[in-house]
């Protein structure tokens, strides 16, 4: 069948909000600091409402199977660049993996980030997350920085 790729619309929310949690269920098992139960990463209501960013979703035969979202964030004074387009929400359905449709996502967010002028795309990753960062390496991601983190609860400090 064939893939069309769309900006995604308010009437999408039932399906990314299942989406969000599928990433959440994917990305626990890297991140022992996130809270047990349902929780949101992302409002993506205002995601696709806001001009400042945009989603996007990849359907097949009618049915959303993957999404990923770009927003323009202002980056910090002393780069060189003024603006960062930040990704997100990349999600690919268990059955549609290994298709391209992260490339296709990848894609989309790069050129509407470049409609904007905004050539500096950043995003986060997991360190652990060996198939995301496979994936993210594909479109041409390179590593960049590592973000570390310790809990001194019980240290004795």
């Amino acid at each position: 069948m064939k893939t069309i790729l769309r900006i995604a619309t308010l009437d999408d929310l039932p399906t990314l909000l299942n989406f969000e949690q599928g990433v959440i269920e994917a990305e626990r098992p890297f991140n022992p600091t996130l809270k047990e139960g349902k929780i949101n990463y992302y409002n993506i209501n205002e995601l696709i409402k806001n001009d400042e960013s945009e989603v996007f979703v990849a359907e097949v035969g009618g049915k959303i199977v993957a999404s990923g979202y770009a927003k323009i964030k202002t980056d910090r004074p002393y780069l060189k660049h003024s603006k960062q387009g930040y990704l997100g929400f990349m999600f690919v359905d268990d059955n549609y993996r290994g298709q391209g449709l992260n490339k296709l996502i990848n894609n989309a967010l790069f050129k509407w980030c470049k409609s904007r002028n905004v050539f500096e795309i950043r995003l986060d990753v997991y360190n652990n997350n060996i198939p995301a960062i496979k994936a993210y390496e594909k479109v041409g991601f390179k590593k960049h920085m590592i973000n570390m983190r310790l809990n001194i609860k019980d240290m004795d400090v």
